[in-house]
C-alpha cells in the first residue's frame, strides 16, 4: 500500500533531536503501510535530523524558536518567529488539509500544532518521557488525546492519557527479541552511547572503568563508543592504553544492529534508547542526563531498573571504580546477564507504533 497518493494525510510535527524524531519516524512508517500519505513539519534544525525518514515523507520546514537558548534579543524575537511559522503552517493546511496532526514535542512542533488548533483539525500529542515536555504541556489540554511512551507519566490536572509505549523504528522492530548471546570466554561487545548529542561523561568515565576490569575480561572485550568529536581522541587513547579495541565515532548508522549484537549497553536514558533496549532485550547500565528537564531521564529509566533489566547510576555518583564493578558484575555472570535481557523484554512495547496509529485513525474518523 506504500506509495499511494490519494490516502488521508498525516502531518508529523517534531523537534530537532532523535528523541522526538525516532518515534515520529516509526509512526510515519506504520501509517505509510496503512495507505496514508505522511509529511514531516519541523524547522531547519529539525530537518537536519530527518535523514532516517522514508523517502515518501516530504519535510516541510517552518520557522520556530526556543525561549530556552540565546541572548535577550533572540528570546524577544522567538514569539514572532513562532507566529510566522504558525501562519505558514496554517496556509499550507488550508491548501492541503491533514486528516490528523500529531505532535512529538520540541519547539519545532509548535507551528503545526498551533495551526491545527486554530483550524480545529484532529490532533494528538505523543510524549516520550516520564514528564511532559514544555511544548506538550502547552498543548495537552488542546488536543483530542495524549499518548504516553513512559508510564506513569506526570500529567497536568484533568488530562488523561493512553499508554501506547514509545514507537520504535522498523530497524528496531526487525530485531525485536533477537536472541541474546550471554557473556563468556569469547569476544564480547560493549556498546556505549550518549544520545544524539553525545555525552562527555561517557567518554571520560567508561574508558577508565574498562581499564580497571580484570585482564581476563578485558582481553575478550570489543567496544563500540559514540563520542563527540572533541572527546574521541581522549577516549581512544584510554582504550588503547587498556589494550581494548574500540570503534569510536560521533554517529553510527546502524545502532539497532549494534545493540542487538551487544552483551552490555551503557547509555543515557533517553526515551528512544530505553524503548530500543526493551524491544530488542539487552542488559544495560543507564546514566540519566542530570540536567534533563524535571529529571525526566530518571523517570524513563525506572521501568527497566525496577524490572532488574538495568543498573541505574545517577550522574553525580558515576566514578570509574563503581562503574567498573557494575560492568564486571554483569559480564562475569552469564545467568545474571541473561536474566537482565529477559527482564528488558518484559517491559518492552514492540507494538507501540500500531497502538499510536490506531489512535490516529480513530481521531481522524478513518475506519480501522
Amino acid at each position: 500500500m506504500t506509495g499511494m497518493t490519494d490516502g488521508p494525510l498525516l502531518t508529523l510535527a517534531a523537534g530537532g533531536t532523535g528523541g522526538h524524531m525516532f518515534p515520529a519516524q516509526a509512526l510515519g512508517e506504520e501509517m505509510l503501510a496503512r495507505g496514508w500519505r505522511v509529511e514531516l513539519m519541523t524547522d531547519d534544525r529539525g530537518a537536519r535530523y530527518a535523514g532516517g525518514f522514508p523517502r515518501q515523507v516530504p519535510v516541510r520546514e517552518v520557522r520556530s524558536a526556543t525561549f530556552a537558548r540565546g541572548g535577550a534579543l533572540a528570546k524577544a524575537a522567538a514569539p514572532f518567529r513562532i507566529m510566522g511559522g504558525a501562519g505558514a503552517a496554517m496556509a499550507r493546511f488550508r491548501r492541503n488539509r491533514p486528516a490528523c496532526v500529531v505532535g512529538f514535542g520540541g519547539y519545532p512542533s509548535i507551528p503545526a500544532l498551533a495551526a491545527a488548533t486554530a483550524l480545529r483539525l484532529p490532533r494528538l500529542i505523543h510524549e516520550q518521557n516520564g514528564v511532559l515536555g514544555r511544548v506538550n504541556q502547552l498543548f495537552a489540554t488542546r488536543v483530542l488525546a495524549v499518548a504516553c511512551g513512559t508510564w506513569p507519566t506526570e500529567l497536568p490536572e484533568g488530562v488523561e492519557a493512553l499508554h501506547t509505549g514509545n514507537p520504535v523504528r522498523q530497524a528496531v522492530r526487525d530485531r525485536a527479541a533477537a536472541p541474546y548471546i550471554p557473556p563468556g570466554d569469547y569476544p564480547m561487545s560493549l556498546v556505549v552511547f550518549g544520545g544524539s548529542q553525545g555525552a562527555r561523561i561517557m567518554s571520560e568515565a567508561v574508558p577508565e572503568a574498562v581499564a580497571l576490569l580484570p585482564h581476563d575480561l578485558r582481553r575478550n572485550l570489543r567496544v563500540t563508543h559514540q563520542a563527540r568529536a572533541e572527546d574521541a581522541e581522549g577516549a581512544a587513547r584510554a582504550y588503547d592504553a587498556a589494550g581494548v579495541p574500540a570503534d569510536i565515532a560521533p554517529f553510527f548508522e546502524d545502532m539497532p544492529r549494534l545493540i542487538a549484537e551487544a552483551q552490555l549497553v551503557i547509555a543515557r536514558a533517553g526515551a528512544s534508547t530505553v524503548a530500543d533496549l526493551s524491544v530488542i532485550g539487552r542488559p544495560s547500565i543507564l546514566i540519566p542526563f542530570a540536567a534533563a528537564t524535571a529529571d525526566h531521564q530518571t523517570a524513563n529509566a525506572r521501568g527497566l531498573s525496577e524490572a532488574d533489566a538495568a543498573v541505574l547510576m545517577p550522574e553525580r555518583r558515576v566514578d570509574p571504580g563503581t562503574l567498573s564493578q557494575h560492568i564486571a558484575a554483569i559480564l562475569q555472570d552469564p545467568d545474571a546477564a541473561q536474566h537482565m535481557a529477559r527482564a528488558a523484554l518484559s517491559v518492552g512495547k514492540p507494538d507501540a507504533a500500531r497502538a499510536l496509529a490506531d489512535m490516529v485513525e480513530a481521531a481522524a474518523g478513518v475506519p480501522a
